[in-house]
């Protein structure tokens, strides 16, 4: 399951640096472009702002993991022992469940897209090409956020057992 995550985690962080440089050279050349060149590029425009969605989403999954984003933990911390557990575990559970029904309804409008055959205005693209950015990133939050809440659950689970066997060990 690690090596899994890892590969994601690699994809993830190809894509994020492709989509980062991309963006950045399309906004070099548009500044160029409109203060020296004159000439009518809105793709550039476009293509820059899709690669911004695309790093915005996967960012979004990058922080999850490795738990960076804003949080509000006032009642967490005040928890200790089985309760927080609970508590942090109910919350994975929400956000796995949160991002499958995004992941479910974006696929869907990625199919509803390429079955109008709608194109985007500058590139032409298919419209499918920038709802991927949802299907990509939700699919990866969901398959990250359910493994790192079945380890949750199993650490927590042998945490309690060696709690549990350690207090019959005390008192033979």
């Amino acid at each position: 399951m690690k090596n899994i995550l890892d590969k994601l985690q690699k994809l993830e962080n190809a894509i994020v640096v492709i989509t980062f440089v991309v963006m950045v050279a399309c906004v070099f050349f548009q500044v160029l472009n409109r203060n020296f060149i004159k000439l009518a590029l809105p793709w550039l425009d476009e293509l820059a702002t899709f690669c911004m969605i695309y790093m915005v989403l996967l960012g979004t999954e990058a922080g999850l993991r490795d738990g960076s984003q804003i949080s509000v933990t006032g009642a967490v911390d005040k928890l200790h022992g089985v309760s927080r557990q609970l508590v942090v575990l109910i919350a994975k559970a929400v956000v796995v469940i949160f991002s499958a029904a995004v992941f479910i309804y974006s696929v869907r409008m990625v199919q509803v897209q390429t079955a109008a055959g709608q194109t985007t205005p500058a590139l032409h693209l298919p419209m499918a090409v920038p709802y991927m950015a949802l299907v990509i990133s939700f699919g990866i939050i969901v398959v990250v956020q359910l493994a790192t809440l079945v380890k949750m659950v199993i650490d927590s689970k042998n945490s309690n057992l060696s709690d549990g066997n350690s207090d019959k060990g005390a008192e033979v």
